[in-house]
């Protein structure tokens, strides 16, 4: 027996309104009856809506979750809704996190922790019961009163305890609604309510316990997806890395588009490294984009103090959390106007790097408005993050293995005629060409040097001419020939323009030219044919054309243009190309091809 009827039947007796002549076994027939249909009914009714709630699917976002108990208290208790606000020690506001019926349309977002019966609830850990809210001075939005016709409410502490060493309780309250005025809130009903609260913890244990699992598979997923393309033929390339481990978070966040930017030298500018997805005109890989453009880069990148309304932002060491870009100080008018358009509600970025230096970033853009992430989400962010700049720096020695070869082997071709004049004992008749061959291997054991930085950095932008670049790289790759024992290939320069100049690093411009120039030597056919190369300015362009012998397919011609050529050095001179503002085009006639660059035309 649940509790002692002979006492309660005693406790009965001492009412004033309970002492009228009965029969002698009145009360003892009287509890029998209490406990076997009243007691019982009641007890199994509560255990079976208790049950409804620890069996909510974990599955569901805690929104979710949270809407289905609050469905099954309204239910229980015969109340007419209920909403849930979750305390935020970010913004110390009540966050309007899910309602039943669901209604967050017109429901305030925010309220505070003073002067609110939410806040009130949470502070002390207890109940708080409201028979008439038009006369509670806590509850200040009288208009709901009369909009959803609801006169009395019961306040019901909801804690959540932290289930990982980092994270923090979760505390907040839900929020029970009666259409009675005056109502008298008997102890039961706050008690039943307090238990149901109370049994939400399981369901969010074993969502947590789930989600666990699952971001631990993430994790797996997204260093498989890496390795596997570390041990491809073709090498590890950061674009296809990136649009396939990324569509692993979308059961995460439903994201609309996600980036990787890279942070300049001096922090003047970022650079898009890459883009998720990679069609629909979403990013531009390469795009340069102005630090002082953007004031949440300069947030991240420690450029400015934090000055911003956090109604609308939440902003930590580890993330930035921009929860409604229409309305953040920290959004430009020209991202809010692209948000709009792809329909963005919510903006996440997670700054990257090494010894507290911010040296990348990543941007999470989310179709549902984001009122917070989970230490578990941001965790999962931040080791994608790091595994894609390990991707990316194994990108850049892939690349910087690739375009070693054509220093490497005029070096050694060089080299190896100085050491025959010195063996013949012709230096001194021959000091003009050990100057010129001396000079040659300075430039390029120079540029050896530089591909071995670029892994890191690739040094300040500064403006070159390309015809002297042009026939720079032009002679190195004649040595190129020579060692390569390529016959009868016949080498046409010219005509040039003598002073046509581009600004960019000029690690790049030199490693477009020797992949362009290795390319067409090597579908020279083994016949022989001819290499041209000529430069000139079109309009506001500064233009390098490689003709050789031997035509291109319209398939392979139509790959390289949209960035999916098969080899490594296509793949690196299309992404340079982009990066450095230039374009690409490919000419297919009469047993020829014609590959011309053009790069911005810088003017005196």
């Amino acid at each position: 027996m649940l509790i002692d009827l002979e006492g309660l039947a005693r406790e009965i007796q001492r009412e004033p309104w309970a002492r009228i002549p009965v029969e002698k076994d009145f009360w003892s027939i009287l509890m029998k009856w209490i406990d076997e249909h009243v007691l019982s009914e009641f007890l199994d009714r509560l255990i079976t809506q208790i049950n409804k709630i620890v069996d909510i699917d974990a599955d569901l976002s805690e929104p979710q979750i949270l809407e289905g108990a609050t469905q099954y208290m309204v239910e229980f208790l015969g109340a007419r809704s209920a909403s849930v606000r979750i305390y935020d020690p970010q913004t110390e506001q009540m966050l309007s996190y899910c309602s039943y019926p669901s209604a967050e349309d017109d429901r305030e977002v925010f309220i505070p922790l003073d002067g609110s019966i939410a806040g009130e609830v949470v502070k002390t850990r207890k109940p708080y019961l409201a028979p008439d809210l038009s006369r509670e001075d806590l509850y200040r939005n009288k208009d709901v009163i009369h909009a959803k016709q609801v006169h009395s409410l019961m306040a019901i502490p909801l804690e959540i305890p932290r289930f990982f060493p980092r994270e923090r309780d979760t505390i907040g309250v839900i929020q029970i609604y009666f259409a009675e005025k005056g109502r008298e809130f008997r102890p039961l009903e706050v008690q039943t309510a307090n238990t149901m609260a109370k049994r939400l913890s399981f369901v969010i244990a074993r969502k947590k316990i789930l989600s666990m699992h699952r971001m631990a598979e993430k994790r797996e997923a997204i260093v498989h997806h890496i390795f596997r393309k570390v041990g491809s033929r073709g090498g590890i390339k950061l674009a296809e890395v990136f649009n396939q481990v990324v569509p692993e978070l979308v059961d995460i966040v439903d994201l609309q588009s996600c980036t990787l930017f890279s942070v300049a030298e001096g922090l003047g500018h970022v650079i898009l490294e890459a883009g998720f997805p990679s069609f629909g005109g979403y990013h531009t890989v390469g795009k340069v984009i102005p630090v002082s453009d953007e004031p949440v880069f300069e947030l991240l990148l420690q450029l400015r103090e934090y000055s911003g309304d956090s109604l609308y932002e939440v902003v930590t060491p580890l993330y930035i959390l921009v929860v409604d870009p229409q309305r953040s100080g920290l959004i430009s008018e020209n991202l809010k106007r692209f948000a709009a358009f792809h329909h963005i509600h919510s903006i996440l970025y997670i700054p990257l790097g090494y010894n507290g230096e911010t040296t990348h970033f990543m941007t999470f853009d989310a179709l549902d408005q984001r009122q917070r992430y989970r230490d578990d989400e941001i965790d999962i962010f931040l080791f994608l993050g790091r595994e894609l700049l390990k991707a990316q720096k194994m990108e850049r020695l892939d690349d910087a293995l690739h375009d070693f070869k054509n220093p490497a082997i005029a070096t050694a071709g060089f080299a190896r005629r100085l050491k025959e004049i010195l063996d013949k004992g012709e230096w001194e008749r021959s000091k003009r060409q050990v100057q010129k061959y001396l000079d040659i291997l300075l430039a390029e054991t120079s540029r050896l040097q530089e591909l071995a930085m670029s892994i890191y950095k690739v040094g300040e932008e500064q403006e070159v001419n390309l015809t002297d670049v042009v026939k720079r790289r032009l002679e190195i790759n004649r040595e190129a020939i020579k060692e390569l024992l390529k016959p009868n290939v016949n080498l046409t320069e010219g005509p040039y323009e003598p002073d046509i100049r581009v600004k960019c690093h000029l690690v790049h411009l030199e490693r477009v030219l020797d992949n362009l120039l290795n390319n067409a030597t090597k579908a020279i056919p083994l016949k022989g044919g001819e290499l041209a190369v000529r430069t000139y300015a079109d309009g506001e362009w500064a233009c390098a054309e490689i003709m050789n012998t031997g035509e291109i397919s319209e398939e392979d011609r139509n790959k390289i243009l949209e960035g999916e050529g098969e080899g490594r050095g296509m793949y690196i001179t299309y992404r340079i190309i982009r990066l450095l503002k230039g374009r690409i085009e490919i000419r297919a006639d009469g047993g020829t091809t014609t590959f011309v660059v053009s790069f911005p035309l810088r003017r005196p």
